[in-house]
């Protein structure tokens, strides 16, 4: 099997749609030698800032000296960017031989999920490069995930928004109860969970066990400076910080990232890491500037949370420039309050479409937005809308393609001009 065929057979397993549930992936962990056992982990969860928060502390601890893994998901152009080992995705001989492995210990009455595989996957991937600590995300929730067969060293709950309401439920503390199953006994617990109700619910859960809770803005804080922002903990303050991810959102991330190496390392925490760490990190496809005239932005916002974050960054730059957004958003996701935000800030829209079945046609949004604006237009073919776009254009022209990651990954693929594979699932 070469790795094509590969990616061809995993991509089917979409066909089996999200499954929550560790009973199968604890069965064919053990058929593997139970790998996630054999390194430690950091488990994180929430609805927005995952991914940003994994890539810090991930970039902060390989500073620091250790071995680190990577795990995330989804991936903009590559699958093999999910699974990464200080710094480098596996390379695509890995990914093969990993499905394979997997796929050999599977039993025809018990089917993995897609989600399943790329865990297992990961889990082998890292036990067997000796990682020192894994950076491990949820794919949804928590409390069903199948990442949560993890005893991870250090769990961190970014934030609880409205996002896959049908599998996690319709209120906020409904969701952050699910997030919340990530939660082990004893080991400590991050937070930057502002909502009342929504904390009451992740504190009492650290209450029962044992687990001591950090929420950002109590026992660790972040503050905007002149050069940069302060991140005062429960043993360090470290000053003059600067992160190359953009957005006031970001540095809350930073926050929770610094408060992870205090609690990973400990009293060997130094400035170097957390300097260089937060100042060469990269996460694309999330507020990523690739061209500066016009001023173009990708930022894979696919709910109403990452949705007000974008608007708040947009409007702080936009000063007097026109800003036009392409956009495609998935048929699973309220387009209404994702796009309301950020149609009130725009002169127009290009309403496209990427290459997966799941992209909402492209005349609900049409309907919607016209009464926020005149010039709208739709363009099917992504790539076309993009470079279309950029053609019409003038130089001080701000241009956000946003929506959805899927979107964001098709778009990056074309402007890199490395990309067969694009971000499938």
């Amino acid at each position: 099997m070469n790795y094509n065929q590969c990616l061809d057979e995993m991509y089917a397993l979409r066909r089996f749609g999200i499954k929550l549930g560790l009973e199968t992936i604890q069965y064919i962990l053990g058929e593997l030698g139970n790998p996630h056992q054999k390194f430690n982990s950091i488990h994180i969860a929430g609805t927005n800032g995952k991914g940003s928060v994994a890539a810090m502390i991930a970039n902060i601890l390989q500073i620091h000296g250790l071995r680190v893994g990577l795990y995330t998901s989804p991936h903009l152009i590559q699958f093999n960017e999910r699974i990464v080992i200080n710094g480098s995705p596996i390379d695509n001989d890995q990914v093969v031989d990993l499905y394979q492995r997997v796929k050999e210990v599977q039993k025809q009455d018990r089917e993995l999920t897609f989600f399943e595989y790329t865990t297992a996957m990961a889990f082998c991937a890292f036990a067997e490069s000796n990682v020192d600590i894994a950076i491990i995300e949820t794919g949804m929730g928590g409390r069903l995930d199948a990442t949560n067969v993890l005893s991870p060293t250090l769990t961190i709950i970014t934030n609880v928004g409205l996002d896959h309401q049908a599998y996690l439920g319709n209120k906020l503390k409904d969701i952050a109860f699910e997030k919340a199953g990530i939660i082990k006994p004893g080991i400590p617990v991050i937070t930057d969970i502002q909502n009342d109700n929504a904390f009451q619910i992740i504190s009492d859960i650290a209450n029962e066990k044992a687990a001591p809770l950090y929420q950002l803005g109590k026992e660790v804080t972040v503050r905007l400076r002149k050069n940069g922002f302060s991140y005062s903990g429960f043993r360090f303050q470290w000053l003059q910080l600067k992160c190359a991810l953009s957005g006031y959102h970001q540095i809350k991330n930073a926050g929770l990232a610094l408060c992870a190496y205090e609690c990973i390392v400990g009293k060997k925490a130094n400035w170097k890491p957390v300097h260089q760490g937060l100042k060469t990190v990269k996460w694309p496809g999330r507020l990523e500037i690739v061209s500066q005239s016009p001023l173009v932005i990708l930022d894979g916002a696919h709910n109403a949370m990452a949705s007000r974050q974008l608007a708040k960054y947009l409007q702080s730059i936009l000063k007097k420039r026109d800003l036009t957004l392409i956009v495609s958003v998935l048929d699973d996701k309220p387009y209404e309050l994702l796009l309301k935000p950020l149609l009130k800030l725009a002169n127009s829209l290009v309403i496209s479409q990427t290459k997966i079945d799941r992209s909402l046609d492209p005349s609900q949004i049409h309907d919607f937005a016209k009464d926020y604006l005149s010039n709208i237009e739709i363009i099917p073919d992504a790539h076309e809308a993009y470079t279309k776009t950029i053609k019409n254009a003038d130089a001080s022209d701000v241009i956000c393609v946003t929506g959805s990651l899927y979107m964001v990954g098709e778009i990056k693929a074309a402007i890199d001009n490395n990309g067969k594979e694009i971000f499938l699932a």
